[in-house]
């Protein structure tokens, strides 16, 4: 799994946050010295940083820039505040995403295997094969044994995610971040309905019916 390095000078914040990481198998690093934290995260040489805006000194905006001046690692923004010219001047610094407090966990979590997904992508695919599947990513078209049908955005995106990750269980969260890259205002029936299209989808060229699977309180695979 990732390292991922907490910012946050809250001790008891600080502590909760690397116990969730490590409870789902990550690596989770930290320093307290505030004056040299981003020399002090470089140094760790991190997959993901969590950085919260309000720190001692300088804060979160000038740490993040500090950071994406030396390196790519995903940063990923945590605050209290829901100041919109925050988020932008953070977005604007090189952050790639932003969550506010009290965070949902799996809202949080479900963000940061984005971020490292998207860190960890290289030039993607023309065609994705798995067990007989064919993803022709270009045309957003699956075939199947000869047979071959046109998807909707949203099915594309579904299919391809999965297929991306074939093997992994890719819980509901991490689709709706990648779908809609929010977890506001999506109802969780709305993605259920684009899963179930994409299955219909996949049935009416053949592909049998649980190459698509469910996994109760987990989310799918492939």
């Amino acid at each position: 799994m990732a390292r991922i390095f907490v910012v946050e000078d809250d001790a008891a914040l600080r502590g909760e946050l690397m116990r969730l990481l490590e409870l789902q198998g990550h690596v989770a690093l930290a320093s307290t010295a505030f004056d040299r934290i981003a020399d002090e995260a470089l140094a760790a040489d991190p997959d993901c940083v969590l950085l919260d805006l309000k720190l001692p000194g300088d804060g979160g905006h000038a740490v993040c820039r500090d950071l994406r001046r030396a390196s790519d690692v995903p940063i990923v923004m945590l605050t209290s505040s829901d100041n919109e010219f925050d988020e932008v001047m953070s977005m604007n610094l090189g952050a790639d995403d932003y969550v506010t407090k009290p965070y949902n966990p799996a809202v949080l979590l479900a963000r940061i295997q984005s971020v490292l997904r998207r860190a960890a992508r290289t030039e993607p695919p023309a065609r994705i094969e798995h067990k007989g599947v064919v993803l022709d990513v270009a045309k957003s078209r699956v075939e199947y044994e000869g047979r071959g049908v046109e998807l909707t955005r949203n099915e594309f995106r579904v299919l391809h995610l999965l297929m991306e990750n074939k093997g992994a269980i890719i819980s509901r969260q991490e689709l709706m971040m990648e779908l809609w890259q929010s977890d506001a205002f999506i109802d969780d029936n709305t993605l259920t309905v684009n899963v179930n299209r994409l299955r219909k989808s996949l049935a009416s060229i053949g592909v049998p019916e649980g190459f698509l699977a469910t996994r109760r309180g987990q989310g799918y695979l492939v």
